[in-house]
């Protein structure tokens, strides 16, 4: 999936050029913690750091239904997902937006806890329970796809602003 690859000017160096889609998607696919936005039902944000995989087009995250994260996601299911680095002159921070969507066929969580243990180790075990994660250490985890609508790249040092959209 190849999306539409756009330079914002205002918010970018004059000779800055736009940053590939595969640099973006690599750091996805690397990147260590994540931050994931959604909103309460009252409306109030609510973000929080947690892990995810990017696999087959789409980031991944699971949450248990009783955390604040999993009831926002009952009531609204607009995210966004963030990753980067904190330093000011360097690195590249990406946002993705999209909807989450739930993860229930067992064939797919089965490649999914795969995955979360081949990025993260063995500490980050799951089994696959009736359309959920199971780690014993912390019950049933509801996972969750997110197809990017939009994915957003801030990079410092050579400062730009790289929009990509996706069909």
């Amino acid at each position: 999936m190849e999306p539409t690859t756009e330079l914002d000017a205002r918010f970018s160096a004059e000779n800055a050029t736009p940053t590939p889609w595969a640099q973006a998607r690599d750091q996805l696919q690397r990147a260590g913690t994540y931050w994931l936005s959604t909103v309460r039902p009252d409306g109030r944000p609510h973000v929080t750091t947690l892990l995810a995989v990017w696999r087959d087009d789409a980031i991944y995250f699971c949450t248990g239904a009783e955390e604040q994260k999993g009831k926002n996601l009952e009531a609204n299911r607009n995210v966004a997902l963030t990753t980067g680095a904190s330093s000011l002159s360097e690195g590249l921070d990406l946002v993705v937006e999209g909807v989450a969507e739930r993860v229930t066929d067992p064939g797919d969580l089965k490649r999914l806890a795969a995955a979360w243990e081949a990025k993260y180790g063995a500490d980050w075990h799951f089994e696959v329970g009736d359309g959920v994660f199971v780690n014993v250490a912390g019950g049933p985890a509801l996972v969750f796809k997110v197809a990017p609508a939009k994915v957003l790249g801030f990079r410092k040092g050579d400062y730009s602003q790289t929009r990509w959209r996706f069909r």
